[in-house]
């Protein structure tokens, strides 16, 4: 069941791929905080339209008339207990029914907005390295597959130098190289294990890039999480490979850390996906009477 899960993920992620590739190209040539701002509201827009479609607005416009009705009812007969009461029980009534017909949209959107998200974290998560700064990579190994464990290399290339490594760490079956960039773009670095070979996406330059920081292994929540790069098989020698990327530090284009502050607990260190939520929230209020959308 979980393969066929991962299966799937993975055909979604190609899609969301091919789509993201073009759609959001444009933002490696916009300011951080433009390209971010830009993005939500044209997500708040998809998702009220989205809305629109899978939702009942009949339904919603009669219960938001009751509830209205209901509120007019407490302002003229605010005297008479009785009425009020019932008018009051009616109006978290009308509140549970609008919860209930916005489930199906909020089902429908679901997939949809946890592919943009993975498809956005790849631009703000982030930053890439510059030429001259140190990455850590980390390749883990398949437990179930010990024979080539002592035969593991990176082949070098002119873009990156390995300043450290390999180095083993048996315990968690993992290995770990050192590595400095040397030149701007995207590279393509190549391990050997054994007789097999894996590849991980590089990225080294200024400004917004398009950043892949784990190759997954097949399991659907990390695969989901990381779209970009074809997940390694469940049988295959290599479960993963890693990059420590620096976090990309912006209040609305990055990961801002709140180590200080009760927040972390709360909100995490994303701080571009709490920025990205509102904005895109926000538009969609705003545009709910402009595109004629009961909300």
């Amino acid at each position: 069941m979980m393969n066929l899960l991962t299966q799937i993920v993975v055909w979604l992620n190609s899609l969301a791929n091919v789509l993201g590739r073009y759609a959001l190209a444009p933002l490696a040539a916009w300011p951080d905080w433009l390209s971010v701002t830009l993005t939500s509201v044209v997500s708040g827009m998809l998702f009220l339209i989205a809305f629109k479609y899978t939702s009942s607005q009949g339904g919603i416009k009669r219960v938001k008339d009751g509830i209205k009705a209901n509120l007019l009812s407490l302002k003229l007969f605010k005297d008479n207990a009785g009425l009020a009461l019932r008018a009051q029980g009616r109006i978290l009534f009308g509140a549970f029914q609008l919860l209930v017909y916005s489930l199906v949209p909020m089902l429908v959107m679901l997939i949809p907005v946890l592919l943009i998200l993975g498809q956005l974290a790849l631009w703000y998560q982030d930053r890439p390295l510059q030429v001259g700064e140190d990455a850590i990579v980390t390749l883990k190994l398949n437990p179930a597959n010990t024979s080539t464990s002592s035969n593991i290399e990176l082949k070098p290339i002119q873009a990156v130098e390995s300043t450290l490594g390999p180095v083993h760490v048996w315990s968690k079956h993992e290995v770990c190289w050192n590595i400095r960039a040397r030149e701007n773009g995207y590279h393509r670095l190549v391990f050997r294990v054994g007789e097999q070979t894996g590849e991980k996406e590089l990225a080294v330059g200024d400004g917004l890039m398009r950043i892949s920081k784990l190759r997954p292994a097949w399991h659907w929540l990390d695969v989901l999480l990381n779209p970009w790069e074809k997940p390694f098989d469940a049988d295959s020698p290599i479960q993963s490979i890693e990059i420590d990327y620096p976090s990309r530090e912006s209040w609305t284009s990055g990961t801002k850390f709140w180590s200080k502050y009760w927040l972390i607990t709360t909100l995490g260190t994303e701080s571009w996906v709490i920025y990205w939520f509102v904005i895109s929230m926000v538009a969609g209020f705003c545009l709910r009477r402009p595109l004629n959308v009961n909300i």
